[in-house]
């Protein structure tokens, strides 16, 4: 069921109406996710905090992500657009107390990237939560003038990545006795480069002092503009994966919108959507990177020419077609891009990629997707040596589902719903609804283990095929916030068709009140 009411907008010195969707809320499932969120806090709160992760089975807990709480900072902003105001307490108290200058004993290695969007992310998000429209939730100013001295804190702390050659950051510092030093990396890949400079300026723009913003958009340029296009942009505004952090050449012509390098095309729209006066360059290429994954990465199976995914590739004469859970928050980034460009061709082929994403989950005995998936280009001889067809003993279930499980684990990652989100909020069909609240039934049930959630072995295994013991931080942060909101009642920082977005979340989904008109 499709929604709409007509919104007037002013876009530009045009006078347009706009189909804005009628969101409609469900309660009861909006309230089903939160009692989730608060079994998987609680797990959390009594066997792990104030460390990390959450061994849910062993009811144990893991450092690893430095030992400063990263389940607690990632949860803060889900807890908070919840009104979660118990947990919400819990958290900010421990905010106050992190010591960002030095981590838990054996977890000395620090990435800058993780670190940005979890804790930096997570922080910013909160202060820009608790100093506006749910200073409700704020126990004092005091206490929220402490968020943000630890955002600053921490960022201080991380500088020194950026202090190479070109201005590439490294992306690994280690602490020792002496304090931090940068690792010995020689390349950092564009999605650790590229998905930090939403949150860096976002903290020069909250304290006036540019010294962030500058540092990872000097970082930035060498992707926005690359130096040595005959290695590092195979296709017209999509680029390789790694960057020389002594001169900012690219060192290869791989890509595509998967892991290690998703977030940097997510971003490029986001900076726009954050403040479109002063990064209009971003939106330019990110539509030039759409583009040419329209022209020259979609890719439909031979058993289901329907569905379309996106294609890696090797340079520009080698497509490998395979794909990730990861990469599906592909359809939810192009739908956004669409919105906020008024371009009906990029939403329809975001909504195209979400089908297909959800397709990965129908298939599976769990009704979850797969880690990562493969299937054989109907445009492309089935003999070519990039195109073979699926294993002996997958060929039945290429035949109905379109392709074929590389790896079958999930670690409780949110992409397909994230997708699923961004498709509801862009039409207003409910069937987004039913499919997020669909995923949400099939991974609470399966995930479901000891005191907590955990990821799982094989998503076509009855049950799970086994846990892992693990509670990802992200768990809270994306999929329990996407699940959630998509359910919801609308408010100011959800999605919307209207041309005034005054937040975007950043990859990890903490939301961040946007700086320019919004859009």
């Amino acid at each position: 069921m499709v929604n709409f009411r007509w919104t007037p907008a002013i876009l530009g010195c045009a006078y347009q109406v706009l189909a804005q969707p009628a969101y409609v809320s469900h309660p009861d499932r909006a309230d089903a996710v939160k009692a989730t969120f608060q079994r998987a806090w609680d797990g959390y709160y009594q066997y792990a905090f104030p460390n990390d992760t959450l061994r849910p089975i062993s009811k144990g807990y893991s450092n690893d992500r430095n030992g400063w709480g990263a389940s607690a900072v990632d949860a803060i902003s889900t807890a908070l657009v919840m009104g979660k105001g118990d947990v919400i307490t819990q958290i900010v108290d421990h905010i106050q107390a992190i010591n960002f200058n030095a981590t838990a004993p054996g977890s000395e290695s620090v990435s800058l990237f993780e670190t940005t969007i979890r804790y930096l992310g997570g922080l910013l998000s909160a202060y820009d939560f608790l100093s506006g429209p749910l200073n409700e939730y704020a126990k004092d100013q005091a206490s929220v003038d402490k968020i943000l001295d630890q955002a600053i804190s921490l960022a201080d702390t991380l500088s020194i990545a950026f202090n190479t050659p070109s201005g590439v950051p490294i992306n690994t510092l280690i602490y020792g006795s002496d304090g931090y030093h940068v690792g010995d990396d020689t390349t950092n890949g564009i999605a650790t480069i590229g998905t930090l400079v939403l949150e860096w300026t976002h903290l020069s723009d909250i304290t006036g002092d540019d010294k962030y913003a500058k540092v990872t958009q000097i970082a930035e340029d060498y992707l926005l503009n690359v130096r040595n296009p005959e290695v590092g942009e195979p296709f017209p505004g999509l680029i390789g994966t790694d960057v020389n952090i002594t001169d900012g050449h690219f060192t290869d012509s791989s890509g595509g919108w998967n892991g290690g390098t998703d977030s940097f095309y997510e971003y490029l729209i986001k900076m726009y959507v954050y403040d479109q006066d002063r990064f209009a360059i971003y939106k330019d290429r990110w539509i030039a990177a759409v583009d040419s994954s329209i022209k020259y990465l979609a890719s439909h199976p031979t058993s289901r020419p329907e569905l379309t995914f996106l294609a890696a590739y090797d340079g520009p004469n080698q497509l490998q077609f395979v794909s990730t859970h990861l990469a599906c928050f592909d359809g939810g980034n192009i739908i956004l891009g669409g919105l906020t460009l008024d371009n009906d061709d990029y939403v329809k082929f975001g909504l195209d990629l979400v089908e297909a994403c959800h397709a990965t989950y129908t298939a599976t005995a769990t009704g979850i997707g797969p880690e990562v998936f493969y299937w054989q280009d109907s445009k492309l001889p089935a003999n070519a040596s990039n195109n073979g067809g699926p294993p002996s003993n997958a060929q039945s279930f290429y035949a109905s589902a379109g392709f074929w499980i590389g790896a079958g684990s999930y670690v409780l990652r949110p992409e397909v719903i994230e997708s699923f989100y961004y498709a509801y909020r862009a039409t207003g069909d409910t069937k987004y609804q039913d499919w997020a609240w669909d995923a949400f039934l099939a991974i609470n049930a399966t995930c479901s283990a000891g005191v907590g959630y955990s990821s799982i072995d094989n998503v076509n295994a009855a049950g799970g095929g086994g846990f892992d013991d693990f509670q990802e931080s992200f768990w809270f942060a994306e999929v329990l916030k996407y699940s959630y909101l998509i359910q919801a009642d609308d408010a100011p920082w959800q999605v919307n068709a209207a041309h005034d977005n005054t937040w975007v979340f950043n990859t990890e989904a903490h939301p961040f009140a946007v700086k320019g008109t919004p859009i």
